[in-house]
């Protein structure tokens, strides 16, 4: 009888964890690999879920693909490692349990780390490998990216026959982490013709029963649930899984009756636990009906205008705008930073913007000052966001405190390596990279968390991204700016330019993208500081007239400043008529001189206005 014949007529019983095993002997290395080194190992892991009472047994290929192999250095062994896998699986069955190979999810949170081009390539080399061996059907599971799923199963469908079970994974029950329902999300699958759609992994038996509960039966396909054993516990180094098989012989029974036909175990399970479901489910008939239990749905998430200021994109839409970025100090000594807030906010400026502990130095805490700087001077602050230094946790805990706070406008930055800063032994975390940031705020925009449970609100994020026009390829610089505006920048805000005819490339570069860029403008205080931004800091290239000019005041410091100045409103002249926004940066919390550069920033745009309108009176 094929497998697709059988799972119409009774329940079947898959197998558990292959790694969880492996990983109890001891054995910590790529786990596909042992398909080929320790075979014997994985053969006995197969024979002991078969004897366990497993109908359905997986091959050991969870990451037997291209991008995952590629990690140890084994992407050339995708054929013989999935070939291995198969006849190992094989064996191990003796026609008792059906075979199938197993093809895991590649993309996690990080969805632009692998494109979905490669995803495609990768996983149809791993596919034909499992048609060539000839399995009983193809499961993928632990896919938490639903359009990588959704791809992966299209494909299948066009290359075989075989039975098709495609499984998700949820961070929270009932939800995927995009906040799409489970319920939609196995429609979709089962419209693409799987004929098993499911969940496994993350989460353990009682909040995929919970999850469940909310699931109609398929009109076509059957239900499969894997489990994972419980939460992990860490002990002596080691994560382990203390769940008793007794209380998974109970879940089984209540997967049973919530329609699951297929129902196995992921991390944590073993022999012991699929022994405990067989005992409770093997052979029953399947659930033909379920009635959905009628719950009161929770209040759809409003969104009241609360009064704000309007975001900088806004501005920059309308007309001129001006941000400065003052940073907070490196000591605990803060009148300056202060007095320079305040200083710019009478100036006029729209935004007082903060780094995110630039170039890997620690600050006083961007969040802390514009905090301060937002209540004491009304001053609409732009905080900075670095991934380097806070993992996915404490990322979406602190942008959730920003909205609390009442900030909204946010800078998404990768953010420099520890490697260059105060403490190079520091770790940088990098969980997200800016890309992700950006996508991961605009879902809380939708009142949807970064694992996809709601937040029972909408933030409102404005979100900026980075810009760095002062690189060889400047098309590619562009590229970047149209990939950031997909995942969902509101606009840019440059890196410090230093020619005039630098300004007006990156106009003609940029003048068909409708997002504003706040062009970037940063005054010079001497010849030393121009050739340490020249030469040490990344993303900042200054040219030989402008090292030139700051090099005759080399001994004034007062002149190198009025040169300084003089520099800078050059290049604010070249940057008026084709930018509406102004970034000006301060150097070394010297606000006098970003003060005095806004003022000429508001007067000469006073004056184009006047001419605009003089020439329109002129002309009618």
């Amino acid at each position: 009888m094929k497998l697709h014949e059988a799972l119409q007529e009774r329940t079947l019983i898959g197998d558990g964890a292959m790694g969880t095993l492996l990983y109890s002997y001891g054995i910590d290395l790529c786990f596909e690999e042992l398909n080929l080194s320790h075979s014997k190992e994985v053969l006995n892991v197969h024979k002991a879920y078969v004897h366990a009472g497993a109908d359905v047994i997986q091959t050991n290929t969870y990451g037997a693909n291209y991008v995952k192999l590629a990690r140890y250095g084994l992407e050339d062994q995708v054929k013989e490692i999935n070939t291995a896998a198969i006849k190992l699986a094989k064996e191990a069955a003796q026609n008792q349990s059906y075979v199938v190979g197993t093809v895991g999810g590649i993309r996690g949170i990080q969805k632009q780390t692998t494109p979905l081009e490669e995803v495609k390539r990768s996983f149809r080399e791993q596919l034909y490998c499992m048609l060539f061996e000839e399995v009983d059907g193809i499961l993928f599971e632990t896919y938490f990216d639903l359009e990588e799923l959704l791809t992966v199963v299209e494909i299948a469908k066009k290359e075989t026959n075989l039975p098709i079970i495609a499984q998700v994974s949820m961070h929270e029950p009932g939800v995927l982490q995009d906040g799409t329902p489970l319920t939609e999300a196995l429609e979709l699958i089962e419209e693409l013709g799987a004929d098993v759609v499911g969940v496994n992994c993350r989460l353990g038996p009682y909040h995929m029963i919970q999850a469940l509960e909310e699931v109609p039966l398929p009109k076509k396909a059957v239900l499969s649930a894997y489990p994972n054993a419980s939460l992990p516990d860490y002990e002596d180094g080691r994560l382990v899984y203390p769940t008793d098989p007794t209380y998974f012989q109970k879940s089984a029974i209540q997967l049973y009756e919530q329609g699951a036909r297929l129902i196995g175990g992921c991390c944590g399970t073993t022999p012991d636990h699929i022994q405990a479901i067989a005992e409770s489910v093997k052979g029953r008939a399947p659930i033909t009906s379920k009635t959905i239990p009628v719950r009161e749905q929770p209040a759809a998430i409003e969104v009241t205008e609360k009064e704000r200021k309007p975001h900088l994109h806004e501005l920059a839409h309308q007309g001129r705008s001006i941000i400065v970025e003052l940073d907070p100090p490196k000591r605990l000594k803060t009148d300056r930073f202060f007095q320079g807030a305040k200083a710019l906010k009478d100036a006029g400026v729209d935004s007082v913007t903060l780094a995110d502990n630039s170039l890997a130095s620690p600050r006083i805490s961007n969040t802390a000052m514009a905090t301060l700087i937002h209540k004491k001077y009304d001053i609409n602050p732009l905080v900075h966001i670095s991934c380097r230094d806070r993992n996915l946790i404490g990322l979406q805990s602190h942008l959730m405190g920003l909205h609390t706070l009442g900030i909204h406008e946010v800078l998404a930055v990768t953010g420099d390596p520890t490697k260059i800063g105060d403490f190079p032994g520091a770790t940088s975390v990098y969980d997200l990279s800016s890309f992700d940031l950006i996508h991961y705020i605009k879902q809380l925009n939708k009142g949807i968390s970064f694992s996809g449970k709601p937040l029972g609100e909408k933030t409102s994020f404005s979100v900026a991204a980075a810009f760095n026009p002062n690189v060889r390829n400047l098309n590619r610089a562009v590229g970047r700016l149209e990939k950031k505006i997909k995942y969902g920048a509101d606009y840019f805000i440059s890196q410090p330019v230093y020619s005039e005819e630098q300004i007006l490339e990156v106009y003609e570069a940029t003048k068909h993208i409708e997002s504003p860029i706040y062009i970037g403008v940063m005054p010079l205080t001497s010849s030393r500081n121009a050739e340490f931004l020249h030469n040490e800091v990344p993303g900042i290239t200054l040219s030989s007239e402008i090292r030139d000019r700051m090099d005759l005041y080399r001994d004034d410091p007062a002149l190198s400043k009025d040169e300084g100045i003089a520099i800078a409103k050059s290049l604010i002249d070249a940057a008026l008529d084709l930018f509406n926004g102004i970034y000006l940066i301060t150097p070394f919390l010297r606000y006098e001189m970003t003060v005095e550069l806004t003022n000429y920033i508001q007067e000469k745009t006073k004056e184009r206005q006047e001419r605009k309108v003089s020439n329109g009176i002129h002309i009618i």
